[in-house]
This record gives structure tokens, sequence and C-alpha cells, in this order.
């Protein structure tokens, strides 16, 4: 009961955060707004407990969502994408190593936690190889949730201020506008697509499963009706509080210093990404909102609600993403038996 109201205390605070970011005119409020007074909340010591119960239900409805942005008219422009996916390798070594000497040189961290604080993969995935090969987990947990906190954050300040896109638009897509049919099709392809997806072992199964049903539906036609903005807000909410609650614990006089090389990294990797970015868009036209998304040093869950919320190339965010988080947990532990040999050498 004491974690459920813990819980609830969280999305309240989210709740009311993201009220007064859309009253103040803050890009995206219903995400930055959560995502802000929750970090606030949790450092300042209020008793929180992450809602990820709910964000797991969150995580298929999300999938749904992504695959709506999909149809035939974006299969066709898959074969355009290669030059986004060629450069992903070197956009990912070279950001790599640059956080990697960032972190070792002015942070002064041993080399396993240097690295695993540099991966572009999912946080949890980063905490469980760096503490297995000798890491500081709580210094990788928190560059990672500053890294998550930043990207999103100054993202789409860069979004709204440099780039000009809109990024508080108003709802006009109501939960009317589904039908009973539409209802049956979308609710199955969450509730099959999640599970199925653990089955056959897809990378970021809870999404990828229901989004590659929900893609199919929409392509064949069974449905056509775009996600209601209610739960485009409600997704921005949940995932805002839990990226919030990811500071549970923290104070600032004990992690000030790992916070603020967390927010150098960062910056590091987001000048890179506009490099890469502007790249991209010089050679294939691609647009820069898109490209920039689909590098940004963000999670394929943020990143990809990002896109929907904004009203971006959702399938092209998230086949980037998905290859980044594959090619990182394939190749990441080639790069061990040299760590260890460097760590041993150190101590």
């Amino acid at each position: 009961m004491q974690l459920f109201l813990r819980a609830t205390l969280a999305l309240v605070i989210g709740v009311a955060s993201g009220l007064v970011a859309a009253a103040t005119g803050l890009p995206l409020p219903w995400m930055l707004g959560p995502m802000i007074g929750t970090t606030v909340a949790a450092i300042a010591g209020a008793p929180l407990t992450s809602p990820m119960r709910l964000r797991t239900i969150f995580l298929p409805i999300l999938g749904v969502m992504l695959g709506s942005g999909i149809d035939a008219s974006t299969l066709s422009a898959i074969g355009q994408w290669t030059t986004t996916l060629l450069l992903l390798l070197p956009f990912g070594i070279v950001t790599s190593l640059a956080c990697y000497l960032f972190y070792r040189r002015v942070g002064r961290y041993d080399p396993v936690t240097a690295f695993f604080s540099s991966m572009l993969g999912g946080i949890n995935e980063s905490i469980l190889q760096g503490g297995n090969a000798g890491g500081d987990e709580k210094r990788i947990a928190m560059a990672h949730a500053t890294r998550l906190l930043a990207v999103v954050l100054l993202g789409v300040l860069f979004f709204g201020l440099v780039l000009g896109v809109p990024t508080g638009a108003t709802p006009d897509r109501q939960l009317q506008h589904l039908t009973l049919q539409d209802w049956l099709i979308l609710g199955s392809c969450a509730l099959i697509g999640a599970p199925l997806g653990k089955l056959i072992r897809l990378p970021a199964a809870l999404i990828i499963g229901p989004m590659l049903l929900s893609a199919a539906a929409h392509v064949s036609g069974l449905v056509v009706v775009a996600p209601p903005d209610a739960l485009v807000l409600a997704a921005q909410v949940v995932l805002g509080t839990v990226i919030g609650s990811r500071f549970i614990g923290s104070r600032i006089r004990q992690v000030g210093t790992d916070m603020l090389l967390g927010l150098g990294a960062s910056l590091i990797m987001l000048a890179i990404t506009v490099l890469f970015a502007f790249i991209v868009q010089s050679v294939t036209g691609t647009r820069m909102t898109h490209a920039f998304l689909a590098y940004s040093p963000g999670g394929l869950t943020e990143m990809s609600l990002l896109a929907l919320a904004m009203g971006q190339e959702v399938a092209y965010v998230s086949v980037m993403h998905l290859a980044r988080m594959s090619a990182v947990v394939l190749l990441s532990p080639l790069a061990l038996p040299w760590l260890r040999r460097k760590q041993q050498a150190e101590a």
C-alpha cells in the first residue's frame, strides 16, 4: 500500500508539473513538466516511488501508437534510409569515444565505469554489464539518468528555439474517433504483441512487438485512425514521471559532481548529433528534424515518443534507434577483455 501511495504521489507531481508547464508555455509541456517536477521532488527527498508498473502497461500502448505512424509510403521509403544506417556506426564510435575520454580525463573515472557511462545503449543493460565488469554501478546509473534527462530537455528546446518546430500543439484527435472495431484491433495488437515480442526475443519487446502488429494493421488498411491525443499526452506524463523518478535517493551534495559530468557528456553527445544530422541532411536531403531525432542519444522509447508527439517520422526514428541499440548490445562485449586489462593495470 505504501508503494502504491508513493507511486501515486509521483504521478500527482507529474500531472501538476505538466499543468504548470502547459500554462507557462514550456515546449512539450506534458513530458518536460513531469520530468522536471519529479526530478526536483526526488532530489529534494520527497517520498516517491517510480510508477514502473504503469510504464510497463503504457509501453505496449506506446508501441501501438508508434505503429500507427507506419503506412505503405513509409515502407517504400525504407530504401532511402541506407545512408543514415551506414553512418550510425561511425556516429556511435565517435560519440562514445569522445565521452569516454571526457569521463576519463575530466571525471577521472576508471576505464570500465567510463566506458559504460559512455555507451549509447539502454540504462539497464549498461548498469548490468558495467557492474559485472567491475565498474561503479551508481556512477553508471547517474550518467545515463542525467543523459536521458538532458537529451530530452535540450533536444526539445533545440527543436523549438533553433529549428522552429512547434512542440506544444493543441490536441485535436479525440478518443471518440476510434470505432469499436478500431479498439478491438489495436487492443489485440497490444495484448498479443507484447508477449509475442518476448517469445521471439525482439529487442525492446514490449514496444516493438505491438508496434509491428499495429504497423501491419495500418499498412493493410484494417485501421486508418491516428492515435488519440489523450493517449499520447498520458504516455508523455507517465514517461516524464519515470525519467524524473530515476533520481530518487540522489542528493545534490552527494552526486552533484557526477550529474555535472553527465551534463557535460550529454552536451558533447548532442553536439556530435547535430554534426551527423547535418551530414545526413546534406547528403540525402532528409529533414534536419528527422535526422536529429534519429541520432539523438536518448532511448528508443523516449525518442520515438518525441517523434510521435512532435509530428515527425516515427518509423524512421524508431528504426534508427533500434539499429543503434542492437549494435551496442552486439559490439560492446568485444571491448571487455581490453577494459579488464586496463582496469587491472591501474588497480
